[in-house]
């Protein structure tokens, strides 16, 4: 179809960068009328085969038709992916063109220094540092910075948002400034929401409108939840910091044409369960399947009886189970959310239009080939938990007494203690004149399986504890000091946030209240939360168990828990207590909720307040009662869980599309707090040299114009010898920053005192912490030491190698000339798209990593920085090799890359200190040829910065 001049430009997103014009090999490009108003489309039409695509290759095929330009996006490739081979391995490179990105201050901020300090770099080799500008719409939401100082009271949010900016207002207006400095850059100020929520609830468009042309919303966002908005239709997924950089300056993201699993929903989610107990059985079953590099693809005559906000809350779960995204296909669902939501009503008549236009319309008779195929009868689903350390590892509630009976064993050295028809003589044994509430455990060590020590029950070591509020009370093993309604994987779903809070309302009318020694709290993802419980008059019960308002963003599940109260934190540590937190995140490994706790469970909204009720994980909800009422009756879970019915008639009651208007209409405008901010000026940054927060980052330093040729690794010694599932948490921890670290030590020496350390997320835009943090998780077991914790290695630069600082002795390797490598197992860097854990990784000196298996966006981040990452040959490892870390590496064969070949294999020779010499072939995971540019380049933003400085 002929291309036509559209009559009337849509009067939304007008401003900003060309969109690109596309050479239409296909003559795919024309129009589409919608009411009034007339748009630039390329139809999928144009090409045969499209037709055929699973939905969210639909997108991509729009994408490259689109955007392609004859070099990097041709005709071939066009072709490529309309002729796509379900049943194939993926092997055709793409250039992927996302529409906008998304960021979290976290891992925005750093986004925002490494630009502005492009701008200079741009200016030192000659360029125009104007020119640096996000070429796509990009917006940050800041939602990662408060912590829960305060909670259980009724000034708890304010309080919190008060020491929020005190603790960050030099970060603010660094972020202010960026806003008036860059074009196409908006920023949602603190106290707003959670990125992902308020994404879904606003910034997403669904379909795009910039300059006349209308195509579909996609986005990479810097943080790895950014699949939450697969529930809206929309394709998008977490990059790094990097690699999102990158994105907003223009560069595609390189990738292969994936595999797409098809995932099958039929049946209806039945009475007492959730749709957080539907999401970890569907993580459960994907990481078993194997997910990793693929898209998932939700379809069937089920996916209509599936709510947007349990959609968004499954793809929201995407990189738990490993994939890069897990979307749902849009239908009438999407478009009634939109409206709910506030978007116009030209904006959902044209979302509706465009996706049955392009075929992207759901059609629930019509099945797309997929490379693979899973199902999922939503009736089958139980109530489920997940738990001690990692979201996959799901427990059936029922069997979650069990569970942690099992787990304990492995979190301490306790010997096995009395079972429970001694425990309570035990502890009138040792505190006889306490009166104080005691944990509760049932009768029911017969059913227990047996630990690996040979024990059955679990260890107990009752201590006792005094509060001035609450007076003495006894702390156990098990006990959860931690409950915590948090993060968007469930604060944007009405039904069980709804469904927590009329659980309150059962509980207090009961007469039940929480334990003393649990720290409660309520972080929604959105301000729209507050307002329907308000409406349907709930916050007073959720206030009377402590769950009061402490933010408006993401805390607990980052690390953000705050401090326990002296008295909890002290007995817990004084004796070593493995205490429990649960949470409604979807995050719980280890070390990231608080360096108090061993063992964190993820869990739905309302089984967050059970067992805040309960006060430990050793808990039967089933035949252990929460506590009597004031008739002395026994009251159990299932007498205050409330009814389906009732929580849906509560959802239609309080919740109105004026809420979400209300509370959105001046989303950038921000708080008196936000725009009392002094704001610094300039195109360029302004750098304090007394800054702990912001600090000019030595990425560009000394970079010629044109790249040294890349080389072999000679004489490296091991910095870290690792074992499974490490994750980004591990690598660059977020939470708090432990005194006497080398982090702790630096911000000391820059007059930073205690107090104020505030955590390692907060101080992502100072490389000089962030560098001292890398390795420095409080759990992280190097095996080049025997049974040590936290950030420590060994320095072979001294006689007898001794333990030290894995930043100490990266700092005498580095001086020495000695480079490093670092040796992991399965699933390297899972977790968050944390851009520090590769930043860090390569400025401690790190040239390679060499593991069992990679996740997709660490692996991706350490090309972005200049490291190689490597695979043990199939079948081996650094056990099965007999590597103890104590070797000196060579690695030869990535000279080959100044040639423009990307080598398969490289060959690594491990020399032990007594001249044995192990050698191997380490499979490449640079897998296209825009990582390998990358590579050569000595990372992802010097390639940039150099086409830049070219054009």
């Amino acid at each position: 179809m002929p291309s036509a001049q559209p009559r009337r430009r849509h009067p939304s997103q007008t401003s900003g960068a060309d969109v690109t014009t596309s050479i239409d090999t296909f003559g795919a490009k024309g129009t589409l009328e919608v009411g009034s108003n007339s748009y630039e489309i390329f139809r999928l039409s144009a090409v045969p085969g499209t037709e055929k695509l699973p939905y969210a290759l639909k997108v991509l095929a729009e994408n490259l038709l689109r955007t392609e330009d004859g070099a990097n996006i041709t005709a071939d490739h066009i072709r490529a992916i309309a002729s796509w081979d379900p049943n194939a391995q993926p092997d055709t490179e793409i250039q992927f063109t996302p529409a906008r990105v998304i960021m979290q201050d976290f891992t925005g901020v750093p986004c925002i220094v490494d630009l502005a300090t492009m701008r200079e770099a741009v200016a030192t080799l000659g360029g125009d540092p104007n020119k640096v500008n996000p070429l796509a719409p990009a917006e940050m939401v800041i939602d990662h910075s408060v912590i829960i100082d305060v909670f259980g009271r009724a000034d708890a949010f304010e309080r919190n948002v008060e020491i929020e900016y005190q603790r960050n207002g030099e970060r603010y207006q660094f972020l202010r400034w960026g806003q008036s400095a860059f074009d196409d850059f908006k920023v949602v100020p603190p106290s707003t929401g959670i990125v992902h929520q308020v994404n879904i609830e606003h910034l997403a468009r669904v379909v795009m409108v910039r300059n006349g042309q209308a195509y579909p919303d996609t986005c990479v966002g810097t943080d790895s939840h950014t699949t939450m908005v697969n529930g809206l239709g929309v394709l998008g997924w977490g990059v790094g910091g990097i690699e999102a950089e990158a994105a907003m300056l223009g560069q595609p993201v390189s990738m292969l044409i994936p595999r797409v699993v098809g995932f099958k929903l039929t049946g209806e989610i039945q009475p007492g369960v959730t749709a957080t107990d539907v999401v970890l059985t569907v993580t459960d079953m994907l990481r078993k399947h194997g997910v990793v590099g693929k898209f998932v693809e939700f379809y069937g005559k089920g996916v209509a009886e599936v709510p947007l906000a349990n959609r968004a809350t499954l793809g929201n779960m995407s990189p738990e189970f490993g994939s890069t995204a897990a979307i749902f296909p849009i239908d009438s669902v999407t478009v009634d959310y939109l409206r709910l939501t506030g978007r116009s009503d030209e904006q959902v008549a044209l979302v509706e239009a465009y996706a049955k236009e392009q075929g992207l319309w759901h059609d629930a008779d019509s099945e797309p080939a997929y490379s693979e195929y899973l199902e999922l009868d939503l009736g089958t689903v139980v109530p489920s938990i997940a738990g001690p350390k990692r979201p996959q590892d799901r427990i059936l509630l029922s069997e979650s007494k069990i569970a942690f009976r099992k787990d304990i064993h492995n979190y301490t050295s306790d010997p096995e203690g009395a079972p429970h028809s001694h425990l309570d003589e035990a502890i009138e044994e040792s505190f006889p004149a306490s009166d104080a509430p005691v944990l509760s455990f049932a009768d029911d060590d017969a059913v227990l399986p047996t630990a690996a020590n040979g024990s059955t029950g679990r260890p107990t070591k009752p201590v006792k504890v005094h509060t001035d509020e609450y007076g003495d009370f006894v702390l156990d093993h098990g006990a959860v000091v931690v409950a915590s309604i948090t993060s968007c994987t469930n604060t944007s779903n009405p039904s069980v946030m709804i469904g927590a809070a009329l659980l309150a309302r059962n509980a207090v009318e009961k007469g039940l209240t929480r334990k003393p020694w649990v720290k409660t709290s309520m972080a929604p993802g959105s301000q729209v939360v507050n307002g329907y419980y308000e409406k349907a008059g709930l916050w007073p019960y959720l206030d009377k168990l402590g769950f009061n308002l402490v933010a408006f963003g993401c805390a607990t599940c980052i690390g953000n828990t705050g401090p326990l109260p002296e008295e909890i934190s002290k007995a817990v540590n004084d004796n070593d207590l493995s205490v429990t937190a649960v949470l409604s995140g979807n995050r719980n490994f280890e070390g990231r909720i608080s360096p108090d706790v061993k063992m964190n469970y993820l869990a739905s909204p309302p089984l967050v307040i059970a067992y805040a009720l309960a006060g430990t994980m050793d808990f039967d909800f089933e035949h252990d009662a929460l506590g009597t009422d004031s008739e002395g009756n026994e009251v159990f879970l299932k007498d205050i869980w409330p009814a389906p019915q009732e929580i849906q008639d509560t959802i239609d009651r309080v919740i109105s599309r004026d809420m979400f208007l209300e509370d959105y209409k001046d989303v950038f405008k921000g708080d008196e707090r936000w725009r009392g901010l002094p704001t610094p000026e300039g195109k360029t940054f302004d750098w304090d040299a007394q800054s702990t927060y912001v600090r000019k980052p030595p990425y560009f330093d000394g970079m010629p114009q044109t790249p040294k040729p890349v080389a072999d690794i000679k004489g490296a010694r091991v910095l870290a010898l690792l074992g499974d599932s490490v994750t980004t948490d591990h690598i660059s921890p977020a939470g708090n920053i432990k005194p006497g670290t080398p982090a702790a030590q630096y911000l000391e020496a820059n007059g930073v005192e205690r107090k104020d350390y505030n955590s390692y997320g907060s101080r992502r835009g100072n490389h000089e912490v962030m560098i001292r943090g890398t390795f420095a998780n409080i759990r992280l077991r190097n095996q080049l030491l025997d049974d040590v914790s936290g950030g420590y290695t060994r320095d072979f630069t001294l006689e007898g190698g001794p333990q030290a600082f894995i930043y100490d002795a990266s700092q005498n390797y580095q001086a020495a000339g000695v480079p490093l490598v670092v040796l992991g197992g399965k699933e390297y860097g899972s977790g968050s798209s944390r851009d520090w854990a590769a930043k860090g990784t390569s400025l401690l000196g790190v040239r390679a990593v060499i593991t069992e298996s990679f996740e997709r966006i660490h692996r991706s981040n350490l090309i972005g920085m200049g490291v190689v990452p490597l695979q043990f040959p199939t079948g081996e490892s650094a056990a099965s090799l007999k590597l103890d870390g104590t070797e000196t590496f060579d690695i030869e064969g990535i000279a080959k890359l100044n040639e423009g070949v990307t080598p398969k294999t490289l060959k690594v020779t491990a020399t032990k200190e007594n001249g044995e010499v192990i050698t191997f072939d380490a499979v490449v995971r640079i897998d296209t040829p825009g990582e390998a540019d990358y590579y050569r380049n000595g990372g992802i933003l010097q390639f940039v910065l150099r086409n830049m400085i070219k054009a």
